[in-house]
């Protein structure tokens, strides 16, 4: 396997690589990140893993400079599972000089996390364009666990025309049904004791609909209260049409819940997808 950090050895690397599958990635990898590399790995000839914490997502007051840099141990990790290439290319390399030209991504990035992280997916998109436009993949693999970042770059890859087939990989989760994050790392034991509740909430919301509940505002509001009963802080619960991302319609038929909220320190995110069974 090859760690590169320049733009100009990865174009020397990948210049006869034939079919890149390509996984981007801000390292300090967990096995939902091994995930995405088995299946970029039966996507492409040459998997491509990118290793960069990217100062344009963070806000002033978010974890960028705590956020854990752990390059050494992803290495070794990327090894086991098939990765060929690791471009880990320092800030300076992937922003010589400040960058004037940022993605707007679609109105639903100030909506759910965008609403609470304001800039948050321009960085996102903007740093995903740039990778794109410096691997050049085939194929490029994202994990469901951040819904909205997936339903986003989706959306730019098919209006900016990129000729990049975006792969959707499911989200990984531990033995008591916590989605496994980098963040996880920031929980005391209390706290990643607690953590599961998210996931148990959303499947009670899911479950709900899939039952045919649709009063959608109520179903938020019993969520929201269920964490808040026990000691969250929750920037939001909500309904969404998969489709779209917006709330849901007449015509809706599958329906993803999302939320985001605080346990101590840590913000952790999750989602469920549900299709009513009358829906199927």
């Amino acid at each position: 396997m090859d760690v590169i950090a320049t733009i100009h050895a990865l174009d020397e690397r990948l210049a006869q690589a034939g079919r890149v599958a390509f996984v981007p990635t801000m390292g300090n990898l967990h096995e939902g990140h091994l995930q995405l590399v088995r299946l970029a790995r039966a996507h492409g000839d040459t998997v491509v893993v990118s290793i960069f914490v990217n100062p344009l997502q963070f806000g002033p007051n978010e974890d960028y400079h705590k956020y854990p840099r752990t390059l050494a141990e992803d290495c070794a990790k990327l090894t086991d599972v098939g990765c060929d290439v690791v471009f880990a290319p320092t800030v300076a390399e992937m922003y010589p000089t400040p960058q004037q030209t940022e993605i707007l991504p679609p109105p639903v990035a100030d909506e759910l996390c965008g609403a609470f992280r304001p800039g948050h997916f321009r960085g996102v998109a903007t740093v995903v364009a740039k990778l794109f436009n410096i691997v050049q993949p085939t194929v490029a693999v994202f994990g469901k666990k951040d819904y909205q970042q997936l339903f986003i770059i989706r959306t730019m890859v098919r209006e900016l025309n990129f000729p990049i087939q975006i792969v959707a990989g499911e989200t990984v989760r531990a033995e008591d049904g916590l989605a496994l994050s980098s963040r996880n790392a920031y929980l005391s034991p209390a706290e990643r004791a607690e953590a599961p509740r998210l996931y148990r909430t959303l499947l009670g919301a899911a479950e709900a609909i899939g039952r045919g509940d649709r009063d959608f505002p109520l179903i938020e509001v019993n969520a929201r209260n269920e964490l808040e009963a026990h000691g969250w802080r929750v920037d939001y619960v909500s309904v969404r049409d998969t489709a779209t991302l917006a709330v849901p319609g007449p015509q809706t038929r599958q329906f993803v819940v999302l939320a985001a909220a605080w346990l101590g320190d840590t913000r952790l995110i999750d989602n469920v997808e549900v299709m009513p069974a009358h829906a199927a």
